[in-house]
């Protein structure tokens, strides 16, 4: 009725422990990729997290923007005042990009790297698509490194669209790390030369 071969029975239980051994180590290799996938996913979604909150934080606030008028009563020359946004990292200004658009026209700056390091508003004299830096208060070679720093971004208009009264501008500053500032501003209904108004 029962088989009582000892060796047959012997057989059996080694080639069930083959199987198991077998199902053991390709539980153990899946197991492996898994973890090594998970631990890459991991990662990456930090990395990511940290860009996205990057983006999102470092970035400026503006403060003022002021405009200096040409001799055909236009604003052509304009300074705006910056300062590190609540959360943000050090911020240097050098590494920014600026997209001024007006009266249709539109331009991409870059910092001046030959003598874009101004003592004042006055004494800025940024090239053609380009922006000088006026380390305002606290700011060190246009480098935002505290809440209280400040620093003036000068740009000239001539190379897209000078203001005329009443007209409008938008400009986009991005910082290295993709944080954007947005401002629109209009200029003055009354206009006289050499003046300097707020926008």
């Amino acid at each position: 009725m029962f088989n009582t071969n000892d060796k047959d029975r012997g057989q059996v239980g080694i080639g069930t422990l083959i199987v198991f051994i077998a199902m053991v180590l390709v539980a153990a290799i899946a197991a492996g990729v898994l973890i090594n996938t998970a631990g890459f996913l991991q990662a990456q979604a930090e990395a990511t997290g940290e860009e996205s909150s990057q983006q999102v934080v470092d970035r400026v606030q503006i403060s003022t923007v002021i405009g200096e008028a040409n001799d055909t009563d236009n604003i052509s020359k304009v300074g705006i005042t910056v300062l590190r946004s609540p959360g943000a990292d050090d911020i240097n200004l050098n590494n920014s990009i600026i997209e001024v658009f007006a009266d249709g026209s539109s331009d991409t700056l870059t910092f001046d790297d030959e003598g874009g390091i101004a003592d004042d508003f006055d004494d800025a004299t940024p090239g053609e698509s380009e922006f000088a830096i006026v380390d305002i208060q606290g700011a060190s070679e246009g480098s935002l490194s505290d809440s209280s720093d400040r620093a003036q971004l000068v740009f000239d208009l001539d190379n897209i669209e000078t203001l005329a009264e009443g007209e409008t501008m938008t400009v986009t500053i991005t910082t290295a790390s993709g944080g954007t500032a947005f401002v629109e501003k209009r200029a003055p209904s009354t206009i006289e030369e050499d003046q300097t108004y707020r926008l």
